[in-house]
């Protein structure tokens, strides 16, 4: 790793050099993770960093670099590539969970990848979520008409916490009975508690009551199969259990989908509401523009992708292996060791992207990270954006008047930033508004 020259200024986190490795934690780091990511672009594309359970992994930073990481094929994610020192620190969830819930989309190479893969893209295809925006804007008017009348409201409480979840049932065919069931700290579990965190107990217990969730949801949708023995039309929890019952994906397969789905498939949104709403609410000039101009053709969808530029919930990706000792960008790294891609690093770089700590809303061309690039590329990504743009629509026109938190304390400097290791966005949003129209 390059180190960065002696007169450069001072570090906000408290040192003058990179060290390395690079500490990846830390309230100053969660709440704003761009000024160091500008000094590692800086000073090269490939740095040893720290994770909070002690583990060293390698991040790769700028775009061009980014862009190739994610397209390299030597690079695997299955996690038996991972050598036993990544796995000692890195297998945070425990035995039986991790066989059995972790051998989804994200962590498969091909040809594994491709089959697991084909099986979900129907449900998330452009012109079924098209097809399917009016039910989602019932879906947001719903939340919204939950809200005070005037006054203010917590807007992950009252909003980002479930819209992303009612959405995401509807198009994977989770039934109304079982999804008022969903425990939403279950999600917690993808946020790293160590073995000897004295939240150990509970973040176990967690991850009990959501397999046996998984469980109860599998068992649902086997009793309901149609006489015809084939899943219900457009219901991909129902083409799942078929594909487990015909031999194509093992039962930890199968779980470990499920899982992919309940949890990846709604926090992110969850979370880039928020971001997306932060951002705006820092720059009250271009939410009010916004405002004015989200019935114009093209208008918020380019501020959706703008949004997504700055501010990505999915900050960096998941682990990645090389199979043999191997070059990266000048950097050798032993096989087995994790490589990690910090999108958010690769979204900002003046390189890609001029001016590119500015939020323009109708930045073009924004081709943005935020959802991977690759075999990888998000498979949701269609549904996330449709998710996003009708979120942002209706809380802008709904909620007159939406300013930040006037009570001290919930100003947006004083927001605690979610401490999960790959995610960005807040558990509380406190804002007021005039009035709920």
């Amino acid at each position: 790793m390059t180190e960065t020259a002696p007169d450069t200024p001072r570090c906000p986190y408290g040192y003058d050099r990179l060290p390395s490795p690079v500490p990846l934690y830390g309230p100053d780091y969660k709440r704003d993770p761009y000024p160091l990511y500008q000094r590692m672009r800086e000073a090269g594309p490939v740095h040893r960093v720290e994770f909070p359970s002690g583990i060293h992994a390698w991040l790769v930073t700028g775009y061009r670099a980014a862009h190739a990481a994610l397209n390299d094929p030597r690079l695997g994610k299955n996690h038996a590539l991972g050598n036993d020192n990544w796995r000692r620190l890195a297998s945070i969830m425990p035995e039986p969970q991790h066989s059995q819930l972790q051998v989804h989309l994200l962590h498969q190479d091909p040809p594994k990848h491709t089959s697991m893969r084909r099986l979900v893209l129907d449900a998330f295809a452009p012109r079924r979520v098209e097809s399917l925006r009016p039910r989602f804007r019932e879906l947001a008017d719903a939340l919204v008409d939950g809200l005070p009348e005037s006054g203010g409201a917590d807007l992950v409480a009252g909003f980002a916490a479930h819209y992303p979840f009612r959405v995401l049932a509807e198009v994977i065919g989770l039934p109304p009975e079982l999804a008022e069931r969903f425990d939403r700290d279950w999600g917690k579990v993808v946020q790293p508690v160590g073995p000897q965190d004295p939240g150990r107990p509970a973040y176990e217990a967690r991850l009990r009551g959501l397999q046996t969730y998984i469980a109860d949801v599998v068992d649902h949708k086997r009793a309901d199969r149609p006489a015809s023995g084939r899943p219900a039309d457009e219901d991909l929890l129902g083409r799942l259990v078929a594909a487990h019952d015909a031999g194509e994906l093992s039962r930890a397969e199968l779980d470990s989908m499920v899982f992919q789905l309940l949890v990846a498939g709604q926090e992110p949104v969850t979370n880039q509401i928020t971001t997306m709403l932060v951002t705006l609410l820092r720059h009250p000039e271009q939410l009010a523009r916004l405002r004015e101009g989200v019935e114009e053709p093209g208008r918020l969808a380019r501020a959706v992708e703008e949004l997504l530029r700055h501010d990505a919930a999915f900050e960096l990706t998941t682990w990645r292996f090389f199979a043999e000792d191997s070059d990266l960008f000048g950097t050798a790294v032993p096989a087995g060791d994790s490589v990690i891609v910090s999108l958010c690093a690769a979204n900002r770089d003046d390189a890609q992207f001029p001016e590119a700590d500015r939020l323009d809303l109708d930045r073009t061309p924004n081709a943005h990270l935020a959802f991977g690039h690759g075999i990888h590329f998000c498979p949701g990504a269609a549904l996330a954006r449709a998710e996003l743009q009708i979120a942002l629509a209706t809380l802008l026109t709904r909620l007159s008047g939406l300013r930040p938190a006037e009570a001290p304390g919930d100003g947006l400097a004083d927001l605690a930033w979610v401490p999960a290791v790959l995610a960005r966005g807040v558990n509380r949003l406190p804002v007021a508004y005039d009035r709920r129209r």
